[in-house]
């Protein structure tokens, strides 16, 4: 039979209450009753389970993160990323795939005593979210989120930076006709890449050939080619908002006997899994995944240090210094650019 902290309690001749601040390491247990547990510990070969500790601590141990879509090679990295940090830290990573619809914000992981803090991947709606966590008191960070009134506590891309990149590139490049085709207009980080694009082709003294929006989808990308034919004008390159949307774009140049990049040269974003898979493989930018998910887990595990440690007053002048962070992409430059007449080696 499996021996339990109620074995160690009566064996020891003390109360579970005692045997359990043993288990945790409190300093108000008297030396010779914690020998005494220990004793009783080492004579009954007892080793506290994980569950065990975590209700010695008055955790449960868990970290919950809530994501829209696990198929997405970005996000994979991100929650894997986090996953080892937090198990490096004796946690455990529930993750759950939600549709972030409005106002539902009765969602099992944020109740009390199921997680020890959440996580919010690209959240939609995000301040239904964070009222109820803050009436609950679960400690959270956003990732990608939408309103900067919610920076402190959220840790983010500087999309505008890595939109500016993809335009300065081609125009350094050479191309004067180049499109933009970004995704959903409820992210934020779609109007901050838009932005910083439209800024590299003003400082280059150009205008864009089109601004087209659209759906983060590869059908997004082949059906605004066809309909370039269609009408007979192509731009000489094109920022994607994503690399799915680039796939999109780079099959239907292909279909139609329009060469990737020596007739329009394409740039992607997120460095997904499928820019290293087409060929060309897809010049894009990066959003560093693994800077991403140290921040996340960083900002977080402090705040879940700060709201088990005891002292309340330390904790939130703590909580009140800690500021989300802003990390910047990094331009990927592979085979679907090239400048202005250039030939490509085979």
């Amino acid at each position: 039979m499996k021996v339990s902290i109620f074995d160690v309690a009566k064996k020891s001749g003390l109360s579970v209450v005692t045997v359990s601040r043993v288990l945790n390491g409190a300093g108000t247990v008297r030396e010779k009753n914690r020998q005494r547990v220990l004793d009783a510990m080492k004579e009954l070969d007892y080793r506290p389970s994980a569950a065990a500790r975590s209700l010695a601590r008055g955790k449960t141990g868990i970290i919950g993160l809530m994501l829209a879509t696990l198929q997405d090679s970005f996000y994979d990295r991100i929650v894997s990323e986090i996953n080892e940090i937090l198990e490096e830290h004796g946690y455990y990573l529930a993750v759950s795939v939600t549709k972030f619809p409005p106002g539902e914000t009765s969602h099992y992981l944020i109740q009390e005593d199921r997680v020890d803090g959440l996580i919010l991947l690209s959240p939609t709606e995000e301040d239904h979210y964070i009222e109820e966590l803050k009436r609950r008191n679960i400690p959270y960070v956003l990732i990608d989120n939408q309103h900067e009134a919610n920076d402190d506590y959220s840790v983010t891309v500087n999309n505008f930076k890595g939109g500016y990149m993809a335009g300065q590139l081609l125009t350094e490049l050479g191309c004067r006709s180049i499109a933009h085709l970004s995704g959903d207009e409820i992210y934020r980080s779609t109007k901050e890449r838009r932005a910083g694009f439209v800024k590299a082709l003003d400082d280059a003294g150009l205008e864009p050939f089109e601004l087209i929006r659209g759906k983060y989808e590869t059908e997004f990308g082949y059906h605004t080619v066809k309909r370039w034919i269609a009408a007979g004008q192509l731009p000489d390159a094109v920022f994607a908002g994503d690399d799915y949307i680039a796939a999109g774009l780079i099959n239907a140049f292909k279909e139609s006997g329009i060469r990737v990049p020596e007739d329009v040269s394409v740039v992607g974003y997120d460095d997904q899994d499928i820019a290293s898979m087409l060929r060309p493989f897809v010049t894009t930018v990066r959003q560093p995944a693994n800077l991403i998910a140290e921040a996340a887990a960083d900002l977080l595990l402090r705040q879940v240090g700060e709201s088990q440690s005891g002292d309340e007053d330390e904790g939130k002048d703590e909580a009140a210094r800690l500021i989300g962070q802003r990390v910047d992409p990094e331009l990927i430059v592979r085979q679907s650019t090239r400048s202005i007449g250039t030939t490509t080696k085979e």
